[in-house]
């Protein structure tokens, strides 16, 4: 099994502008990471908990290069996020981005904790978050784990729509301007 199944209170949740579903989970392969071809599944690594990779959404680019998440400046994102494992935590975050709310293990019947820039999801579990986007530019989703990276774990949120000066003003780049 390899997904999400959201059981939303009577009334709903509050509406946000947009939703994604996100699942992080682990790849034991007998080839090392970055192998073409068919590869097969590697059980020693599985119970030395040794895989070859970490992906978001099933494989590797699969929210960088093949499904960005895309959202306008002004927008309120909701990401439901769970862990598939089957043995490593996730400490999820979106570089650059502050959680609004977050729901602690899926728990729609409870406050959401507030203000927060990572969260810990146990595999075979969920969170929910939201944020507003109030900057453009490209978040990357990650593990805070960061070396799971290197093995596949990244995701890109593309954020398009006017800057916001008042939120974010950064220098100029000398190598935009064409000197």
């Amino acid at each position: 099994m390899y997904g999400l199944i959201l059981v939303e209170p009577e009334d709903g949740l509050p509406p946000v502008d947009r939703e994604f579903y996100v699942m992080q989970g682990e790849i034991y392969t007998e080839e090392p990471f970055g192998s073409s071809g068919l590869l097969t599944e590697s059980y020693d690594k599985l119970l030395n908990e040794r895989p070859e990779y970490f992906v978001f959404n099933g494989h590797v680019g699969a929210l960088t290069d093949h499904y960005p998440l895309k959202a306008q400046v002004g927008e309120t994102v909701r990401i439901f996020f769970g862990v598939g494992g089957p043995n490593y935590t996730s400490g999820f975050h979106v570089i650059g981005e502050i959680f609004d709310k977050a729901y602690q293990l899926g728990s729609v019947t409870s406050p959401p904790i507030t203000d927060v820039q990572s969260i810990s999801v146990p595999p075979g579990s969920a969170n929910i978050v939201e944020f507003k986007c109030e900057v453009p530019g490209r978040y990357v989703l990650v593990d805070h784990a960061l070396s799971r990276a290197e093995r596949g774990l990244a995701g890109y949120l593309i954020v398009e729509g006017p800057d916001n000066p008042d939120v974010f003003n950064a220098p100029p780049n000398p190598h935009d301007s064409g000197h």
